[in-house]
């Protein structure tokens, strides 16, 4: 399914989310932002003292204070704009998960209490109700065509199953009872064969509506260091205020001491309270974290919270899966090892011709092998009367039948008690080959001509090409990279060096993984790692960061604290990148919100002490008209450049591969020079504006 993307300010967000703006004007959600509640208290201020000017009786013209109260309005509405974007986004991704919830009918069957354990369940009675009414435990049949009706596990059968409504991706997958790929999600579709699904949820607690629950409530929980964060602004904000409350009495002994100028106004000291706390980080920090969120769910990625995202960019261990995310996952033919009796081109002649309709990577590399060794190509299928038989879940084997001849190939078990069954026999030697190759950490493929064996297709799991250079990065990054395979110690440390993993865990167990994990977080590490299993579910509780599969099992699936809706193991990589592109978004925002308070000093202290102390008009820098000018000017600038930082805020700062002291330069580089010279200019340029249009 292709999922509707939305540009930073498609309309279709944009419109919700001003009237959301307007909505969160309420105080009790203010107040949830104490730096921006500040300026919602400064607004509610200046608006009164703006109607006091309005009747006569005012500290300062009336022009001058409803523009200060209106920027100041202006400015809490930006930060509540952003905040709401964010949400919006979240929503609108939501919405689109609600298109997964279908109504559906389902086949209840009617299986009687005392039915005994093991059973086939398959043929027995069933009738038709609507798939919201069923609950918990309920059993279910589904055959080929047909919509899964809920969550559940298959207890019986073997069927290919349509993913594509959650996953995006179109390629089918086999699901069937016992292992690790048992678990079926309601709304996916049943492509071939039957089975029997036990309900394991009751209405309402679908994986879709859990995920729709999970993006919907994503505003509503900060992260810790967006906590700690918050903190230091509020301590800031704090400072400010007490500063800025004392100079008012400082002013006026000042004018008296003088006996000259006029005592500041508390138009002027609100300007200049505003201008001064880090409203800019304050007023986009909600957007970042709910941002964060947004990518993940653009990467088809559902996160519990924002503390998994944030979790993610502190991440410096990663326990990577080999299968899939090291190596190609999809194995690749490398050999032919002919059964006694069979020459190696026999063996790959039949090969080929089992393997000319399998349009999977494996048959595909079996006919380029066959090609490539014995230059078998340009096959005249009409000529040979081909009729090809497709993979099956129920048989697990391929083929084609020829005139009077019928080649299979297939997982060994299967081919074994097919030639049995046509009363062929099963050489010794045929299955030493079989253990060699899976002792060195390949798949044996067996080929078999009728009742006759003709040998096995050695399929090697293929390093990921680039993939070591992934690993550099992360290293240079401080991550340390750690491969868990059920191989054997031999097969695991050859892939482990070709890949250049830092470490590696061999014939990995549930307790072993756990045991690795809770190893490294006692050195004071943040762990993340991947799983799909019921065997995995242990150590994905204890991980700090836990990507469970969305094909893999419920219990998985509940113990991580994200879910990877395409089932891909290399998201992993691409997740610690997003939260660390998050970390690094708000320290950057940070950093240029402390840094451009400088030209705000310059501007607003000598406007509202020049009359007092004319040796003040020194710091004027920039030249500004007057002083009216330049407390409205920063104002101005302290609203408008909230909203030109909601982009960034939204997309992220571009990521790279840097270490620590490396971003800290590029850091303060950027966005501490940047936050220091683009207010000057901005300043200065509002002036401009203000004095060309007679509006100061």
């Amino acid at each position: 399914m292709t999922r509707k993307t939305f540009s930073l300010f498609d309309p279709a967000l944009v419109k919700p989310a001003l009237v959301d703006a307007l909505r969160k004007l309420d105080p009790r959600v203010q107040w949830r932002n104490p730096v921006m509640f500040v300026v919602y208290v400064g607004s509610v201020l200046t608006s009164a003292l703006a109607l006091q000017a309005a009747v006569g009786r005012s500290e300062a013209p009336f022009g001058f204070v409803l523009a200060v109260a209106l920027w100041l309005w202006f400015t809490v509405l930006f930060a509540n704009f952003a905040e709401a974007l964010a949400e919006g986004r979240s929503k609108a991704q939501a919405q689109s998960l609600r298109g997964l919830k279908k109504q559906t009918w389902a086949k209840k069957l009617d299986v009687p209490r005392s039915h005994e354990e093991g059973r086939p369940l398959f043929g027995t009675p069933w009738h038709t109700l609507e798939a919201d009414k069923l609950r918990r435990g309920d059993i279910v049949q589904v055959a080929a065509g047909e919509l899964i009706p809920a969550d559940g596990t298959v207890i019986e059968g073997v069927a290919t199953v349509d993913e594509s409504a959650i996953t995006g991706e179109s390629a089918p997958v086999i699901r069937e009872s016992g292992g690790d790929f048992s678990a079926v999600t309601g709304g996916t579709r049943v492509m071939s064969d039957w089975i029997i699904v036990r309900v394991d949820v009751n209405p309402g607690e679908t994986f879709v509506d859990r995920m729709i629950a999970m993006v919907e409530n994503a505003k509503r929980r900060k992260t810790p260091n967006e906590i700690a964060l918050t903190i230091l602004l509020v301590a800031l904000t704090l400072v400010f205020l007490v500063v800025t409350v004392t100079l008012l009495p400082f002013s006026i002994f000042s004018v008296e001491a003088a006996g000259a100028g006029a005592p500041i106004t508390i138009t002027a000291l609100v300007a200049l309270l505003v201008c001064l706390i880090p409203t800019t980080i304050a007023g986009l920090l909600s957007a970042i974290g709910v941002a964060g969120m947004s990518r993940m769910m653009a990467a088809n990625v559902i996160a519990t919270s924002g503390r998994a995202v944030e979790a993610a960019g502190d991440v410096d261990v990663l326990l990577l899966d080999k299968t899939g995310t090291i190596t190609l996952g999809n194995r690749q033919a490398s050999a032919f090892l002919p059964a006694p009796g069979v020459t190696e081109q026999e063996l790959a002649d039949a090969a080929q011709l089992a393997s000319l309709a399998d349009e999977t990577p494996e048959g595909r590399s079996v006919v380029v092998l066959a090609k490539q060794k014995f230059n078998l190509r340009e096959r005249d299928l009409e000529r040979l009367g081909a009729h090809f038989i497709h993979f099956s879940a129920q048989t697990r084997m391929s083929g084609v039948a020829l005139s009077g001849r019928t080649i299979h190939k297939g997982a060994g078990d299967a081919i074994r008690k097919h030639v049995e069954s046509q009363g062929g026999t099963w050489p010794q030697a045929l299955q030493t080959q079989i253990d060699d190759v899976a002792r060195r950490g390949s798949t044996p493929l067996v080929v078999a001509d009728g009742a006759r064996v003709l040998g096995v297709i050695e399929l090697k799991d293929i390093v990921k090409g680039g993939i070591k250079e992934r690993f550099a990065q992360l290293r240079r990054m401080g991550i340390k990279t750690v491969m868990v395979t059920g191989d054997n110690r031999l097969t695991a440390a050859a892939i482990a060096a070709e890949a250049g993993v830092d470490d590696f865990l061999a014939e990995a167990t549930p307790e072993a993984k756990l045991t690795l994990i809770r190893s490294h977080q006692g050195e004071g590490r943040m762990v993340a790692m991947t799983g799909d299993g019921t065997n995995d579910a242990p150590a994905l509780a204890q991980a700090d960061v836990a990507v469970a599969m969305n094909s893999g099992t419920q219990a998985a699936k509940e113990a991580g604290n994200m879910v990877d809706l395409d089932s891909n193991p290399t998201k992993l990589i691409e997740i610690v990148e997003t939260g660390k592109q998050m970390l690094m978004t708000r320290g950057a925002l940070t950093t240029f919100s402390v840094a451009n308070d400088i030209a705000k000093y310059f501007a607003i202290i000598p406007a509202a002490f020049v009359a007092t102390y004319p040796q003040l008009g020194a710091l004027n820098v920039m030249h500004l008209a007057s002083p009216a000018s330049a407390i409205l000017s920063a104002v101005i600038f302290n609203a408008l450049v909230i909203v030109f930082l909601i982009p960034l805020a939204l997309k992220g700062i571009t990521y790279r591969p840097l270490g620590a002291a490396a971003l800290l330069r590029r850091n303060l580089l950027v966005f501490g020079l940047g936050g220091i010279v683009v207010p000057f200019v901005g300043i200065k340029l509002i002036d401009l504006a203000l004095v060309a249009l007679h509006l100061a």
